[in-house]
Order: C-alpha cells, then structure tokens, then sequence
C-alpha cells in the first residue's frame, strides 16, 4: 500500500545521485546500484507493522527499502532514517517529506538518534556497507542497537557476502537467513538478528 504524501518518483534522478556518492567515497556506499525492489520487499516484509515503536533505517542512500517499508503500511512518521550523505539527506527529505530523516553517523547510533526516536525500537532495517568496515566497528554497532530495540524485534541487514557480516552466534540475538536473492543485482542475501 502507498502511503498518502508518498508518492512515487522516477528512479532516473535516484540513480544518478546514487552513483555520484559511489564515486565520490565508495566505502560508505558499497554498491554501484540501490537495492532492487524484490530485495527491499524482502527486508521490509521481516518488520512486523503491529510492533510498537520507531523504526530506524540504516544507510538508506536513494530509497528504495524506505519505500518497501511504506509500501508495507509502515506509518512514515514512525520511520527515522540514518544517513552519513549529505546528498542522500536532501534527495530522501525531497522524495519521502514525512519521514525523518537524520544526517549522522550509524556507527554512533544512540548518539545520532538522540531524540529522535525514544527506544525501544521496533525494528533496525540496515542496508550498510557493513563488510566494508572493521569487525571492531560492527560489533559496537550491534552492541548498541540490541540495547536500543526491544525484545525479539529484528536487526535487519542485507549482503552480498558468502556469510553473515556479524558473528552469527551471540548472547544477545538470534540469527536467521534468507535464501539467496539472485533477482537483486548483485544477488545478496538478508540477515536477521533478533533481541534476546
């Protein structure tokens, strides 16, 4: 469903910002094309609507998981979006005016959210590059965001890895996978890491 205020937009302009950030500092993005949209469904479809609280989306760069999570009925005002870009920033607050959008760094989560979303969350939605980045700065990321989310709410992250891009064992979640997304470009795969 199509939230109203929400409507949809070319994806031409998308993908030329998108690929403009990828040259410009290709660690932080991660990829040369957003998701694709069978890969956003996916991520969006694990949050569950009816679970209480904000919901954080990690490096949403163009959109495209923003727009799945809408698409679910997510309400925007319950969305909060983390992005390191300031060019994402501004194409996001253009195309999704409801939602709230916040520059910061996602690695100093607690910090950058502040108060813009009360914990706890009701779901983390990650489309970060995070194999690009040092297992040190991984884990403190899901460190934080297991003290932010409320029980048996999903960390959600997506790769194109072989394996899971944070230790799949843990005291303090529980980690699922999807099969194989072979219609996203490159294929990838989603990993869920549930509070404990």
């Amino acid at each position: 469903m199509q939230h109203p205020g929400n409507k949809p937009v070319s994806q031409e302009p998308a993908l030329l910002n998108f690929l403009t950030s990828w040259f410009r500092n290709p660690k932080t993005v991660g990829a040369i094309a957003p998701s694709g949209p069978v890969l956003s469904r996916a991520m969006a479809a694990i949050v569950d609507p009816a679970l209480e609280g904000p919901i954080v989306e990690l490096g949403p760069g163009t959109g495209p998981v923003t727009a799945a999570l809408l698409e679910r009925g997510i309400d925007p005002k319950r969305l909060v979006l983390v992005e390191y870009d300031k060019d994402f920033c501004a194409s996001l607050r253009r195309r999704f005016p409801e939602v709230n959008v916040v520059e910061g760094d996602a690695f100093a989560l607690d910090a950058t959210l502040g108060a813009h979303a009360k914990p706890p969350l009701a779901a983390i939605v990650s489309s970060l590059p995070l194999l690009n980045f040092a297992q040190e700065q991984r884990q403190k990321l899901i460190e934080i965001s297991m003290r932010l989310l409320r029980p048996r709410a999903p960390f959600i992250q997506f790769t194109y890895g072989a394996n899971s891009p944070l230790p799949v064992a843990s005291p303090l979640y529980e980690t699922s996978a999807s099969k194989r997304i072979w219609r996203n470009l490159p294929p990838a795969r989603v990993w869920t890491y549930r509070a404990k």
